[in-house]
């Protein structure tokens, strides 16, 4: 519309400016060059404008999705999960991390045998359970494959026998173990009675040595599924206001912190290449010998002697702090794993020396407990203390980091004059320092 206006107006404009004679001489002139001249700016004032709206559109900003970024910690943590149910015989799938539909009917099938509520989530006793009986099952080599036999079900079996053999309920199988083939009974009854009397002259080395795959005590990965079995029995973990028993209440989070050990050593050790399992689990057993005088001390020294002449080894190992510290959290998980307390222990105890104090958590349940050591609570007060208070300086926890309240629960359960009523009775260690008293007539 606004192109006609101005060819109209410049060809009336010609006609009054220009002579008469001019202008009829030009008006042909005038009005096509008025014509194409509009149609030019027509067409500039058009494309101008297509331009505008194709850069308005070029301009326009993408689209994106944001994706959160993805915590390598639980994303292992649910690979635990579906390595552990695969084995059990409940299919889970691809242990990708992802905890989709085939994982959570894996998990409902497990608690259904179990007897746990059907849920399809995993509570967290139910997942310390289910990872430390998978890291038992893996550790125990031919006695696995025995038990597997003597109970019939496959590896689910296994699930039962460990929850029995916790509780303390009598092991009655309905198989028998596999006999021994008939051909081979003539030959042992043939054997000269002479032939069996110098076998002991083999030495020492010949003598069993039961406790070799857990170190001098008892199996921590047993007393973690006795302790995981009692924390389903009462509905879920002990909390600081509901505290009544605290000696459970610490078993508790020194299982829990032994499951959060293994995991994370587990998340770094995937990302060393050229190492296997077994290699890996080799080289960590060196931590046994290595650190057997300083495990040793924790049943003897206070804690601050045992951090120095810790320290005192790290200054003469010749690897720098970053990398002891890396070692150290995979070999601890590993020493969890495979039940080696001496492994845990010394890993342990190179992190807290490292400055790593929330580690120092660890030894104070192991004195707790008496689990590689000897059981002395009195010593263990000092190894919690300096954990709790290193957390409520802020340092990171290294267990449970998602639990605010567990600082609290360990201050309160560790020492009872906060308010605890030790019913566990492990008030009955007292200090070596106090002494019977006796009234002489």
């Amino acid at each position: 519309m606004f192109t006609k206006r101005f060819v109209m107006s410049a060809v009336a404009a010609s006609m009054v400016a220009m002579p008469g004679t001019r202008a009829a001489a030009d008006f042909a002139d005038g009005l096509v060059g008025g014509l194409v001249g509009g149609a030019v700016s027509g067409v500039i004032v058009n494309e101008s404008a297509k331009a505008r709206e194709r850069n308005r559109a070029t301009r326009s900003t993408p689209r994106q999705t944001y994706r959160a970024p993805v915590n390598s910690v639980a994303r292992q943590q649910v690979r635990e999960e579906q390595t552990s149910l695969n084995y059990f015989g409940f299919p889970a799938g691809t242990p990708d991390g992802v905890r989709g539909r085939n994982t959570r009917n894996a998990v409902s099938q497990f608690q259904a045998h179990m007897g746990y509520p059907v849920t399809g989530y995993l509570a967290d006793y139910e997942r310390q359970f289910l990872i430390s009986s998978y890291y038992r099952a893996q550790s125990s080599g031919a006695a696995t494959t025995q038990l597997i036999a003597q109970r019939g079900q496959g590896t689910r079996g296994l699930l039962h026998a460990y929850r029995d053999e916790a509780v303390g309920v009598p092991q009655t199988y309905a198989a028998a173990p596999a006999p021994v083939p008939a051909a081979q009974a003539p030959v042992m009854a043939a054997i000269p009675q002479e032939a069996q009397v110098p076998q002991p002259d083999l030495g020492l080395a010949a003598l069993p040595n039961l406790m070799a795959s857990g170190g001098d005590g008892p199996s921590l990965a047993s007393h973690c599924n006795q302790i995981s079995l009692l924390t389903n029995s009462n509905g879920g973990f002990v909390t600081a206001a509901s505290l009544t028993d605290a000696r459970f209440a610490l078993n508790e989070q020194f299982c829990l912190a032994r499951t959060y050990a293994i995991a994370e050593g587990e998340t770094m050790a995937a990302s060393l290449k050229g190492v296997s399992p077994a290699q890996l689990e080799e080289q960590c057993r060196a931590f046994g010998p290595a650190m057997r005088d300083h495990v040793a001390a924790l049943s003897l020294s206070p804690k601050d002697e045992v951090v120095r002449d810790v320290r005192g080894f790290v200054l003469q190992s010749g690897q720098s702090p970053a990398q002891l510290s890396g070692t150290a959290k995979i070999c601890l998980s590993v020493g969890y794993r495979i039940d080696n307390m001496n492994v845990a222990l010394g890993s342990a105890l190179l992190l807290t020396a490292l400055g790593e104090e929330v580690y120092a958590e660890l030894m104070g349940h192991h004195l707790n407990e008496g689990f590689g050591t000897t059981r002395r609570p009195d010593l263990a007060l000092a190894w919690y203390q300096g954990s709790v208070e290193a957390l409520e300086r802020g340092a990171e926890s290294a267990f449970a980091p998602g639990d605010a309240g567990r600082t609290a629960l360990i201050r309160k359960a560790a020492f009872p004059s906060d308010g605890a009523n030790n019913t566990g009775g492990s008030q009955a260690v007292q200090p070596a320092s106090t002494l019977p008293t006796f009234t002489l007539e």
